[in-house]
């Protein structure tokens, strides 16, 4: 996307005094901020705080309570041909004998699986996405002999066949190895900035995403916030966002990191 074409785009989400219920529970409220197109932006909070609530509502899952959401200029739900979409567990609940191209090519089509051949084009399509995350050579594997951050790649495979404009992931990197998650990060840093797509991402632990995002939703005593990176990762809101102490440190290279002081 050129810098032009960035300028012009509608900003990825606006939310305006919005509220979250479900189950008849009121989640968060007064939710009233921006994200602008382009970036990489974390979305954090402590457990049961509504992360992925916000994500259902993003989607058009769960309906808005009260207020106003744009996603990327329209309505939720209108807007999800042009989201890539990877669940939470992806790689615990995806189909075991599926073939990682089946998997990218639902992407695609979104058909069952016994609807049809793929088209040359679509086979195409299929084969560029496995490429861009580097995962031709696992291609006619089955999921269940594939590693977590394999299946990881497959799944991000499957939501950028359709060349969205928005990628949502919830938690990609749970339940990976340390090795597994740099890989993934270095995936996203790439991907982000081949295809300038923009990113959200709901993560339990910053750490692995800090040096490549540049922005946050945090969630925090019933409201969500949006800011910079750098205004989030503050000791004294990370301590009171998850109620435990927390100190910002710096590696011998100068990168950041959080750990908890207890």
């Amino acid at each position: 996307m050129s810098a032009s074409k960035s300028a012009a785009a509608p900003p990825a989400l606006v939310f305006t005094d919005v509220s979250a219920v479900r189950g008849g529970r009121l989640i968060w409220s007064e939710g009233t901020f921006t994200v602008p197109a382009g970036g990489i932006v974390a979305v954090i909070g402590p457990n049961g705080s509504g992360k992925t609530t916000l994500l259902d509502m993003i989607l058009g899952l769960v309906p808005v309570a009260s207020g106003h959401i744009e996603v990327l200029g329209r309505s939720p739900g209108q807007a999800n041909d042009s989201i890539g979409y990877v669940p939470q567990h992806y790689a615990e609940s995806s189909g075991e004998a599926v073939r990682a191209s089946d998997v990218v090519l639902l992407g695609l089509t979104g058909r069952r699986w016994a609807f049809g051949r793929a088209t040359a084009a679509e086979r195409t399509r299929v084969a560029q996405a496995l490429a861009a995350v580097e995962a031709t050579e696992i291609a006619g594997r089955r999921l269940s002999t594939l590693s977590g951050g394999q299946r990881q790649r497959v799944a991000l495979a499957a939501a950028l066949v359709a060349e969205p404009e928005l990628l949502i992931l919830d938690e990609p990197l749970t339940s990976l190895d340390l090795h597994s998650q740099r890989d993934i990060v270095a995936l996203l840093a790439r991907l982000h900035a081949e295809l300038a797509v923009t990113i959200i991402v709901v993560v339990h632990d910053l750490n692995p995403l800090l040096p490549i995002l540049d922005s946050a939703i945090y969630l925090l005593d019933g409201h969500p916030h949006y800011a910079p990176i750098h205004d989030v990762v503050d000791e004294a809101l990370l301590t009171h966002l998850y109620g435990t102490p927390i100190e910002i440190a710096h590696t011998p290279h100068g990168e950041l990191y959080m750990r908890s002081t207890l």
